[in-house]
């Protein structure tokens, strides 16, 4: 029930925290002092003062609880109702100005509540602004109400002295049902929250997370809110429990509620019309407009969410846009795309560098008794116009899907594959590595865009943009025998022979040697997929053998480069690494919020987070750090193991050295071609004539595929690579 009670009025705007939970031998304002770092001299006001304050129509029970810092000018006060401890700092008679809006210095038409407003403030039509610190040059206008409550958390998964454990905010990325519930706190990133939520089975792991994330915040009352310098708010409803970066401009937002918005001078972060946010942490440069929803969430940095969006129980990495559309309990690494009103993203890890289609429906078909359905799906992954998914699905890295409403779960293990419906003969089909062979250029160009578009000025959360990488690469060499073993069934099953009564190893020995000296024969085969779709219809492999020669380019190409780039950067002489490689590598790495680590260390951190020898996620973040400078030796070594399984040499000598890096510079050729040739196919068709007069039309809109800058890119990308060869030689 609701109940309205009547508060004495010489009780208005004191007592913010109850006695039960001041700090001992403090007062209410204990928190509010320490959050101040303004370091102002206030002062008590002078009797003239009031009676000009007072003269220009400013109401207050009790003047000496108004201090104010010098020089204060009582002529830019007028209209304003001041309760409690309000503390204004210096003003002067002058404007401030944000592109065309300018603002008068001073308070007008304003009702304030021990709060603290800094120096050359423009405060005008605030109905209610209360416990809140306001810093300098902060433009408010027009705005219904500003509060900070005694037991606010700014969006985190904490609860404070005297809270009952029911009202601490979870977020349930992944699992609609809740099994993967992870607490935000501000500096959250993807990472923290792939941890949090991937290693469920691990009891002790989840359970210092969770007294971490409560350590690391004071759970004590009376905090107060905080607008940073020089940002700008402006026809807003209701703020609350809210702490704003500098330089922040809000704009038009019906509801802030319990958030943290990250914002700086070199990253400001906007928020616009109609936007409604609600127990989240955003973080810096990011925009947010146009009728948003957001409820439990977490924003990277330098993101979007425009048009509509709704983003409910979800992390969004750093890079990434959402317009139009639903999202709703998911782990979303950076670098991720979706612009399209009837696109639908639900209960899903989806890897980074990805792109939902128009007409998209990820993951929404649950096919179990609850709504407890997941899809993982590895980086690039892209769902072509109008797919449907259901739960429960698994992707490889830079998995495209065709059109289609697919009508089971799938657990596709080819990167860089191509997946179609075929509903004339009634099977699904998957054409691995198809990128490398028929879209190089949206995959270099993947790389290099991600890697272009990122304008993090706070960078927490490393990325790894290039899409041959150690993750990559360790599902090249599973696809590889995947390829060998399945061909050699196929083969079997021709000649009428029964696949199941031969060894595995014979099976991938026999295919091998279809695939390397008999394509003609495997194109022939009818090579099926096992495990690949959770239905009674065949799976068919095509061109197997072209795509197990394209992963076999795509892994040594990864392996040259990787070490070349290593011994380059650093002067390191090939043989002396190569002596210091260890014999046994493993290659199982873990995409890290978008860093890739190998998959030993994060084990270990987890086994030291357990034991108490991590205390609070900086320390964890800065392990982080460190992987990431060791990052360039452990892909070195990595791309070393790529090298051994794809030669079959557990030391590569330096002959062998060199002829691979001859090798790889026919590879680069074959890239700098591919870029050109596939993207000319848009300049060659007839239908991509059609509807320019002639020639010159269509180069004066599109430009001239020569001029492309990607393609020009390439070149020089040929170029720098020839000449790093030239330095690794051994």
């Amino acid at each position: 029930m609701n109940e309205i009670s009547i508060l004495p009025a010489d009780k208005f705007g004191y007592d913010f925290v109850s006695a039960e939970f001041l700090v001992p031998g403090e007062d209410e304002n204990y928190f509010r002092n320490i959050q101040n770092t303004s370091e102002t001299v206030w002062r008590q006001l002078r009797p003239d003062e009031v009676e000009k304050l007072e003269k220009n129509r400013n109401i207050c029970p009790n003047w000496e609880d108004v201090l104010v810092e010098d020089p204060f000018n009582p002529d830019l006060v007028k209209d304003n109702f001041f309760a409690g401890l309000v503390r204004i700092g210096a003003n002067r008679e002058s404007y401030l100005q944000y592109h065309d809006f300018v603002s008068p210095i001073g308070i007008t038409h304003s009702r304030i509540i021990s709060s603290d407003i800094g120096r050359d403030c423009a405060i005008h039509n605030c109905a209610t602004i209360s416990h809140y610190i306001i810093e300098d040059r902060v433009i408010l206008f027009c705005i219904d109400e500003i509060t900070t409550t005694n037991h606010a958390k700014f969006g985190e998964g904490i609860i404070k002295d005297g809270e009952k454990e029911d009202v601490r905010i979870w977020i349930d990325p992944i699992n609609e049902a809740g099994g993967r519930s992870i607490l935000p706190f501000t500096e959250m990133i993807c990472a923290d929250a792939y941890l949090w939520a991937i290693y469920r089975d691990d009891a002790g792991l989840m359970e210092r997370f969770k007294e971490i994330t409560q350590a690391q915040s004071d759970s004590r009352r009376g905090y107060y809110g905080v607008i940073g310098r020089e940002s700008i708010i402006k026809s807003c409803q209701i703020i609350k429990d809210v702490l704003i970066g500098p330089c922040a401009y809000i704009k038009g937002a019906n509801k802030l509620k319990n958030l943290t918005i990250k914002s700086s001078r070199d990253e400001p972060t906007q928020i616009g019309e109609g936007v409604e946010l609600v127990n989240g942490i955003i973080g810096f440069g990011c925009h947010v407009f146009y009728g948003v929803k957001a409820v439990r969430f977490v924003l990277g940095n330098n993101s979007n969410l425009k048009y509509g969006a709704r983003l409910i129980h979800s992390i969004l990495g750093d890079n990434s846009t959402i317009s139009c559309c639903e999202v709703l309990n998911n782990l979303v690494f950076p670098g991720h795309e979706q612009h399209h009103n009837n696109s639908f993203l639900i209960a899903t890890l989806v890897m980074g560098q990805s792109n939902m289609a128009a007409g998209s429906t990820v993951g929404s078909n649950h096919n179990s008794r609850g709504n407890d359905g997941e899809i993982i799906a590895g980086r690039g992954f892209w769902p072509g116009l109008s797919s449907t998914l259901k739960h429960n699905c698994r992707f490889a890295s830079y998995t495209l899907l065709t059109k289609g409403s697919y009508p089971a779960e799938m657990d596709i293990p080819f990167p860089f594959c191509m997946v179609l419906e075929n509903r004339k003969d009634d099977r699904l089909e998957i054409m691995p590595a198809y990128y490398w062979m028929y879209n190089m250029y949206a995959l270099e160009r993947n790389s290099w865009k991600y890697q272009n578009r990122d304008k993090r000025k706070h960078i927490a959360q490393h990325i790894e943009n290039n899409h041959l990488a150690p993750d990559t690469a360790g599902e090249i060499c599973h696809a590889l025998k995947l390829l060998e073993l399945w061909t050699g069934k196929a083969w079997y099953a021709a000649e009428g022979l029964d696949a199941s009564l031969i060894e595995d190893s014979s099976l991938e020995e026999k295919g091998r040697a279809i695939l390397s000296s008999m394509p003609e024969l495997a194109d022939a085969l009818f090579i099926g997929g096992e495990k690949i779709e959770r239905t009674t219809r065949p799976v068919r492999i095509l061109k197997a053998a072209r795509a197990w020669r394209a992963y076999r380019q795509m892994l040594l190409y990864y392996g040259v480069k990787s070490i070349a780039e290593y011994l380059s950067k650093f002067g390191i002489h090939y043989e002396y690494f190569a002596a210091q490689v260890p014999a046994n590598i493993n290659m199982k790495w873990v995409n890290l919020g978008g860093q890739l680590v190998p998959e030993e260390k994060v084990d270990a951190l987890r086994a030291g987070i357990r034991s108490g020898l991590f205390s609070s996620w900086e320390e964890i973040h800065r392990q982080y750090e460190d992987w990431w400078a060791a990052y360039p030796r452990d892909r070195s070594e990595n791309a070393y193991a790529a090298l051994r399984h794809l030669t079959g040499q557990q030391n590569i000598t330096p002959e062998k050295w060199n002829e691979l890096l001859d090798e790889s510079l026919g590879i680069r050729e074959y890239i700098e071609e591919q870029v050109y040739l596939t993207k000319k196919k848009d300049y060659a068709n007839h239908f991509r004539e059609i509807t320019y007069r002639n020639t010159e039309e269509r180069d004066a809109v599109l430009g001239r595929v020569e001029d492309n800058p990607f393609i020009k890119t390439a070149k020089e990308e040929s170029v720098l690579f020839r000449g790093m060869v030239a330095k690794v030689r051994a």
